[in-house]
């Protein structure tokens, strides 16, 4: 048993419930940090802090509105705390410079780890292959149409599991001190790719819609979504509508000697484990 104790802020999310997993199969005490999980935590609520962190060695640190100044000063604030408090590493996550968020409070944040006196990595991520089966884009593959202003553009999509992976790897083992990362899946893909196969693997009729930006949102708004949301959405889609995203990298088989998975397997094994069965 190791005696490390890593705190993993956003411990009950995608990647932050596959971080805790794979620590405490390697024997690693992880503490998992939410609003709503075992370790009360909010980014919002700085009185939290000093009871997550009592502790912890490491810091898996996932933070709202990573482009904001408010994000990026309590990601200073925060790092600062924890370095005073005992722990020696953290990893970021953050998002590629074409992701479309406010690249100086971004940046910010990133450089907020190595201004605390911590060993630090930084993640940069793509969209999560789990979108499609546990989260926001779950819904309209079970309605049998993805409705989206992504238009034609690629996104290098990414499974939760091996970012996971990356991250586990950062938190204990050595050689990963000041990288920063840019993960991406092994191949580019449209949205058109991602629903055909999961199409495929369920054997349903689901289809790819491509709408303009104004007729996405105007569905959202009829749907309740707040406006906030409603125009974040349109700025990501754009991003991917424009190419921005259509990249591929090598860092997942650098750090776990392995290439990432692919999404047709994802797509497959989800099916099978029943991902969308209404």
């Amino acid at each position: 048993m190791s005696d490390e104790t890593i705190l993993v802020t956003g411990g009950t999310g995608k990647t932050g419930g596959r971080v805790v997993r794979l620590l405490q199969e390697r024997g690693v005490a992880a503490r998992a940090a939410s609003r709503s999980g075992e370790v009360p935590f909010d980014w919002s609520d700085r009185t939290t802090w000093e009871p997550a962190l009592r502790g912890a060695t490491g810091l898996y640190l996932l933070a709202p509105d990573l482009g904001s100044p408010q994000a990026a000063a309590d990601i200073a604030a925060f790092t600062r705390q924890a370095a005073k408090a005992g722990a020696r590493r953290a990893v970021l996550v953050s998002v590629p410079a074409s992701e479309g968020m406010d690249q100086d409070q971004v940046a910010a944040a990133e450089r907020a780890l190595g201004e605390a006196g911590l060993a630090w990595t930084v993640l940069r991520l793509r969209w999560f292959f789990q979108n499609f089966s546990e989260d926001f884009l779950r819904d309209p593959v079970l309605s049998g149409e993805v409705r989206l202003p992504a238009g034609e553009g690629t996104e290098a999509f990414i499974d939760a599991d091996d970012i996971a992976a990356v991250a586990v790897a950062a938190l204990t083992e050595k050689g990963h001190d000041g990288q920063v990362y840019e993960l991406s899946g092994p191949r580019l893909m449209t949205f058109a790719d991602a629903v055909a196969d999961i199409a495929e693997a369920t054997g349903r009729d689901i289809r790819y819609v491509p709408l303009s930006a104004e007729e996405y949102a105007d569905e959202q708004r009829a749907q309740g979504v707040p406006e906030e949301w409603v125009q974040l959405s349109v700025d990501l889609y754009a991003h991917v509508r424009s190419g921005g995203l259509s990249t591929l990298t090598n860092d997942v088989h650098k750090v776990l000697g392995r290439p990432p998975r692919d999404f047709t397997e994802y797509a497959r094994t989800a099916a099978a484990q029943g991902a969308w069965t209404a």
